[in-house]
């Protein structure tokens, strides 16, 4: 991997820029024009906002360039561009690059399909600059809790008839301070309670991952990945 691109100059494409050694553009797309890109680039890591990955996947799609999209609170319209252009060149996508939730995410439908009359509530904690919620690991948990069971997303609770309704999976997002992340699967059964937990205590995590899903990326024909393939094999 000669040459990326580091798409959004925030927090995580800083913290890309300190691990990754290599040659690297940068681009930040609020101030920066994709087509004043001239430079070859060998891949895209993306940490930016969802209204910019529309045209960023125009532009890869043009270039053929590899992308591995990290931006989470995509919209139903993005997710189906990002299916499209997955058909002409390597697509690696995740809303968390993390190791460790990965696992969680396997522990859960372990919970799911062995906890059959447990309730389930999923609950993720950020920092207070965050902008989407629920976060998109906490999508990610429930897609896969919802692969093994048919349950309905809740989100939060309020007013006085709130009572708990069958078949769903509750949602809650906490904001405050300086939290990197932290998200919880609670399975309460009758008398006892599992909860699954995984912390993020620096977004260093984030980058390495993202960093190790770029060099997974460059030996893939074109396709859409996730960290399942990365990890196939190890789990």
């Amino acid at each position: 991997m000669n040459k990326i691109l580091i798409h959004g100059m925030g927090p995580m494409g800083q913290m890309v820029d300190n691990y990754f050694d290599g040659h690297k553009i940068y681009f930040d797309p609020s101030k920066d024009s994709l087509s004043d890109i001239d430079s070859d680039i060998d891949i895209i890591i993306d940490f930016s906002h969802h209204s910019v990955i529309d045209n960023l996947l125009d532009f890869a799609n043009k270039k053929h360039i590899p992308v591995v999209l990290c931006t989470t609170g995509l919209s139903y319209t993005t997710e189906q561009n990002i299916i499209k252009y997955s058909r002409h060149i390597p697509i690696f996508k995740s809303g968390n690059m993390s190791l460790g939730i990965n696992v969680l995410i396997e522990l859960a439908k372990l919970g799911a399909r062995s906890l059959k009359n447990f309730d389930i509530e999923i609950i993720e904690k950020h920092h207070n600059k965050k902008i989407d919620a629920p976060s998109g690991t906490a999508f990610m948990i429930a897609e896969a809790i919802q692969s093994i069971q048919a349950l309905t997303l809740e989100h939060g609770r309020f007013g006085n008839d709130a009572k708990r309704n069958v078949n769903t999976i509750g949602m809650h997002a906490i904001r405050g301070g300086t939290i990197t992340g932290e998200h919880t699967v609670l399975f309460a059964g009758t008398d006892e309670t599992i909860e699954l937990t995984h912390q993020a205590t620096s977004k260093a995590v984030f980058a390495k991952g993202a960093i190790e899903a770029a060099n997974f990326l460059l030996k893939q024909s074109n396709g859409l990945y996730d960290m399942s393939d990365l990890l196939k094999g190890e789990l």
